[in-house]
Parts: C-alpha cells; structure tokens; sequence
C-alpha cells in the first residue's frame, strides 16, 4: 500500500510565488529557457537550468551546471525569495485552465515504493536525462521537481481536498503567464494529515504519470546515500521525493507527436505506397485533428493526410500493441522508416500536444521531412499498461496542465 509523508517545503515567499514557479526543465530547450528567465532573476529556470546563467559553449551536463544551480538555490534562500516551513505538512494543489481543473495532494513518497513496485512505471528512461536529474538532486541536495503521480479515485481523499477548497483560505493563490489559475492550500492540522495518510494507505498502487526520469534520479540518490549510510534508518529525508498525486478521474491526457528528418530514402510516392499497402489514407483539410481511436493525422510536404488503422490492428487483446502509438511505431516508424528505438534515434523528435498543430507544420517545413498527430492516449490505457507491468513506447502521454517546479523543495540533507 502506499507510503505518503508530510514535509518541510522550502517554497516561495507569497510576494515571490508568481515570479518563482516554472514550468518543468524538459518542456523548453536551453534557448527557450532563457528567453523566458531573462528579466525575472528569481525564476526557478536558474535552478532547474542553470546552464541559462553560463556560456553557451558550456554543455547543459557539464559539473559547472550543477554547481551552478546549487548556488542560485542557496542565493534565493539567503535572500528569502524562497522560505522553509518550520512544520511538516502536505500541500492541496490545484491548476485550472480552460475551465478544466486538475487538482491532487502534494506529499513525500517512498523511494522503497518506486523499489517495491508499489509505484508503477509505463515508460522507460533515457540514460543521459536520469544521470542529468541525479546529479541536479546530489548537487542540491535537494528534489527541486515535483513528479506527477496518479491513483484509482478514492472518495475519502476527495473529500478531505473539496473541504480545504470549499472552506479554507488558500496559501497561494496566483496565475501563470500561460493563464493557469494555481491555488494551493496547506494541510497541516494532524487529524487532516492522519487523515491522508490512512487514505493513501489503503491504495495498492501509485502511477508515474509525468516525471519518470526525475522518479529514477530520486531513487538513484537514495541507493547512493544508502552505500555511504550503512546504518539509515529509513525515515532520512534522502528516502523520499515530492510528488502531486492526483486521483486519474482528474487528469488530463494529450497527444504527444513525433517528426521525422527523412523518410529512409524513399520518395513520396513510395512511402505514401507502403503506408497504404496497410492502412486507409487520405487527404484532409488543414488543421485537421483526429477524433478516435484508430484515427492519426500525417503532414507531408505541405498536405495533410489521414491515417486509419483497422479493426485487426486496435482490437489487438494486448494491452501494448493496441495502442495507437504502439501501431504507429511498429508498422510506420521501424518497418517503413527505419527508426527502431526511438529513445535513441536522432532522426525522431517529439512534440507535446499543447504546441498543437501548428508546431508540427513549422518542423516539417523547416528540418523535418514528415510529421504524425496522434489521438491521445487514455488515462485507463496508461494504468492498463502499467499494471500489466509493460512499458509504452516512448513519449507516448503529454499531461496539461504541467505541475510548476519551485513552488515545492524538498531538501534531503
């Protein structure tokens, strides 16, 4: 069952929140996130990308980066921009945009959940990213971002978090430059956090929904500190990492495309012929969107075009191979296109569905060859997937709105 745990965040002052909290390191690049930290000093991009304060020359993973970001933490400390409360508590967050709300308790899980299996995975992670993370976390000693788990809605949970939004005054209270509504409130009454902890006690199984590789970087720190203290107990602060867990009746699952650079030496024609030798395609209009299962768009040399798998293919009983993603990947990626791993493969990127789109004709029209709109992946899928103990190909779910880093550190000293 799952371990939850009350901490002693070091968060915004109330003045600061709005100008602190960010959106996670790995939806922009090194270009984008400085753009967006450039006129704001106290942006928590200086922590979680810390390369934005150093040359350009000097690689994102160099130590210089970790140092960095260790010495802007401690900078916003020592000049109160960011507060540690003197008492452990758990913290209701909710996000609404357009007129959506997700909303979830944000506590300390177990690192011996993630190793247990209690904390459930659907995708693997790149090596690279998980070293990045862990030497973020050793060099702060600290878990600066907060994962996004979820769970099979409980109403005793629920109900704790609609009494403190309907009846208690928030702790921040604040709108983001993208137009999300963020209000938190703080739980610290010991009968509330109790409460919580006998809650989530009574779930069998937590899931990765967004932040696996900060989710290894955690566990990663916490096997090293184990090594170094032989006589842990269990309870040091390095044994737990901060997560939102918000119930799966409450989260929002987008698509999550990918654009090719070449079409593996075939022409048009050609490539369009092997797609069909499989599959129903045909034209459509621009701004075109799937609207189910079975259903992709493709954008090729300024056209769009749709994609329709058959029944054989998304009636498959495997959890796995019945996923759109999964049909894409094997019988489009790898069989016609050549690209097997797409984890590794430099002739792939991906696109989270909030840029829309309109984000995958510009990559086509300028570095790519060819690009693929996927419908989203369920929420159900997702659990599916992962209580089958199988792994979706990668970036298969993009998650809006994203959960803002800064708002909750974790220090694990």
């Amino acid at each position: 069952m799952a371990i939850i745990k009350p901490f002693k965040a070091i968060r915004p002052a109330n003045e600061y929140v709005n100008m602190v909290a960010e959106l996670p390191y790995d939806v922009m690049n090194r270009e984008e996130a400085k753009k967006i930290a450039k006129d704001n000093q106290y942006s928590f991009l200086h922590v979680d990308r810390a390369e934005i304060d150093l040359d350009d020359e000097i690689n994102e993973h160099d130590e210089k980066v970790y140092l960095k970001a260790n010495e802007n933490l401690q900078n916003l400390i020592d000049k109160k921009i960011l507060i540690k409360d003197k008492k452990e508590a758990f913290y209701i967050y909710r996000e609404i945009v357009e007129n959506k709300s997700q909303i979830g308790i944000v506590a300390c899980v177990s690192v011996d959940d993630d190793l247990n299996g209690v904390i459930k995975k659907h995708e693997y992670t790149k090596p690279d990213k998980e070293l990045d993370r862990t030497n973020h976390i050793k060099y702060c000693n600290a878990n600066t971002g907060t994962i996004l788990l979820t769970y099979k809605n409980k109403v005793e949970i629920e109900d704790i978090m609609n009494y403190y939004v309907y009846h208690m005054k928030p702790l921040y209270d604040f709108i983001s430059e993208d137009n999300v509504i963020h209000t938190i409130w703080k739980v610290e009454k010991e009968r509330d956090v109790n409460d919580l902890i006998k809650g989530f006690g009574k779930i069998e199984n937590l899931y990765v929904a967004d932040g696996h590789h900060r989710c290894a970087a955690a566990k990663n720190v916490a096997l090293e500190k184990r090594k170094e203290n032989t006589n842990y107990t269990g309870e040091e602060e390095f044994n737990y990492f901060t997560a939102m867990i918000a119930p799966d009746t409450n989260l929002k699952v987008m698509d999550y495309n990918r654009v090719i650079k070449d079409l593996n030496g075939l022409n048009e024609d050609e490539f369009l012929g092997k797609i069909k030798e499989k599959f129903i395609v045909k034209e459509a209009p621009n701004n075109y969107k799937p609207n189910k299962k079975g259903q992709l768009g493709m954008y090729l040399n300024k056209k769009w075009y749709i994609i329709e798998f058959g029944k054989e293919y998304i009636e498959n009983n495997d959890v796995v191979e019945s996923l759109d993603i999964s049909i894409l990947q094997k019988y489009i990626l790898d069989e016609v296109l050549g690209i097997k791993n797409p984890r590794v493969d430099k002739r792939i990127d991906f696109i989270g569905g909030i840029r829309g789109s309109k984000e995958i004709e510009k990559r086509v029209n300028e570095d790519m060859k060819v690009g693929f709109l996927m419908y989203p992946t369920t929420i159900e899928e997702l659990i599916d997937v992962a209580d089958a103990n199988k792994i979706m190909p990668a970036k298969s779910t993009w998650f809006e709105p994203k959960v803002r880093c800064g708002i909750f550190v974790h220090e694990i000293l």
